[in-house]
């Protein structure tokens, strides 16, 4: 009988692995984060059968690893913790404030649907949120229009939330009226699984997106962008880019929603504060 004995990381190769991690997709990952790091990787290295971190990086770092294993590194060690109708008054500020506001612009017309951007979408609670939020608000509304684009790095965690099954109790910040509509219970009542209704499935867009990208490859202008608990992780060159490329993926008077505990202080790009970590483009 074989054992897998856990491999120990080297401070160099925590180094490599983190420059490298900064420039694939910007997350800093400090000395601090290493007992972390190598304990989500050495499920790769078991799963690869690798007896070292040095034999990772080579491989990693080689043409074949660049293709095969790239997203499996970026899954490893990206975050992803989100909630149904997390930090609710976002959802209040958009449809009592933001949304007539984009409306009266229009002068009331809906030629083109309003659209929103949920970056940075973890498991899908926010983007299938913001459809709820907006078919409600769509049902008082005659002839609004919408469309939600969804993104994330995360292959794994767009797998999840393109299924759009959660467990049961991950809903009980939802209202039940909510809930009954939109909301699907499992047959079989000992799994106590949920699955987001097919209308609402139906309005979002899932995508892979790298925010270090170039061209992150929305052809579309957006009138809100949420990216909500996501910068935290950017260092603040980082976090100045990202908001230049918002700003300019937004039309005139579009609104960026941020994370409670985030902040535009000391970055340069042109945005005016709105509301609670909300913020509008001039």
């Amino acid at each position: 009988m074989s054992f897998f004995l856990p491999a120990k990381m080297k401070d160099k190769e925590f180094l490599q692995f983190s420059s490298f991690i900064y420039e694939q997709v910007g997350i800093q990952l400090p000395q601090s984060k290493k007992t972390m790091l190598e304990a989500r990787l050495q499920k790769r290295l078991k799963t690869l059968n690798f007896d070292s971190f040095a034999e990772y990086s080579r491989y990693i770092f080689s043409p074949e690893g660049q293709r095969a294993e790239l997203v499996q590194l970026i899954d490893v060690v990206t975050t992803n913790k989100t909630d149904f109708f997390r930090e609710p008054g976002h959802f209040e500020h958009l449809t009592q404030k933001a949304l007539p506001a984009i409306i009266k612009r229009r002068n009331g017309r809906m030629a083109e649907p309003v659209r929103i951007w949920s970056a940075g979408c973890s498991s899908g609670e926010e983007p299938y949120t913001l459809a709820m939020v907006l078919s409600d608000y769509a049902a008082e509304y005659r002839d609004f229009r919408f469309s939600i684009l969804a993104s994330d790095i995360s292959t794994r965690i767009l797998d999840t939330a393109m299924t759009a099954i959660y467990p049961e109790e991950r809903t009980d910040c939802i209202a039940l009226n909510i809930k009954k509509k939109y909301l699907l219970r499992s047959k079989d009542r000992s799994k106590s699984l949920v699955r987001v209704c097919p209308d609402i499935r139906s309005r979002v867009v899932f995508r892979r997106i790298n925010f270090m990208d170039t061209d992150l490859g929305v052809a579309e202008k957006m009138d809100i962008i949420f990216c909500r608990n996501v910068i935290i992780y950017f260092d603040k060159s980082t976090q100045q880019t990202l908001m230049g490329k918002f700003h300019q993926q937004l039309r005139p008077g579009g609104y960026l929603f941020l994370g409670h505990s985030e902040t535009m202080n000391g970055i340069d790009v042109d945005f005016t504060s709105v509301g609670s970590t909300v913020y509008q483009k001039k």
